[in-house]
């Protein structure tokens, strides 16, 4: 299984990778604790950064490629009230939203949205890689300050 032959084909930063990327989708998984983890085994800090941020960035982008698959077969349910007030507050507070795309619970599905919505992909993914990339930049510093 790609499971097991993953931490001897990439090592730990595969591993950070692959959790990172997984975190971004709609799975409820977290990244943050083995970022951590390695950080205190004395891994290169910006290659830390770079895999998790990378990784994050990509599972947000997978998120907003099958919103943006999934809108034509969504149509129904987008007539929705439910729908309705999510697309009212994505043109209230626009693309910009996805800055907050590294928050816990809610920064998932608003990449997702955005997909549905048809937001700018370009913007979106600039967006989604400053939010994500400014995150695991706190992490670091953060854990570099107080150890």
């Amino acid at each position: 299984m790609l499971l097991e032959w993953l931490p001897q084909l990439t090592g730990q930063l595969g591993w950070l990778f692959f959790l990172s990327f997984a975190a971004a989708t709609l799975l409820p998984l977290g990244s943050e604790w083995l970022l951590l983890l390695l950080l205190s085994q004395g891994y290169d800090a910006l290659s830390l950064w770079w895999v998790a941020s990378s990784g994050n960035s990509l599972g947000s982008a997978v998120n907003f490629a099958i919103g943006w698959w999934l809108a034509q077969r969504l149509q129904q349910r987008l007539q929705q009230p439910s729908w309705q007030r999510a697309q009212r507050w994505f043109q209230r507070f626009g693309i910009w939203t996805l800055l907050l795309a590294w928050l816990p619970i809610v920064g998932d599905p608003l990449t997702f949205i955005a997909g549905i919505f048809k937001a700018n992909p370009w913007l979106a993914m600039v967006l989604i890689i400053i939010g994500k990339s400014v995150r695991y930049a706190v992490l670091v510093l953060g854990y570099q300050v107080a150890w």
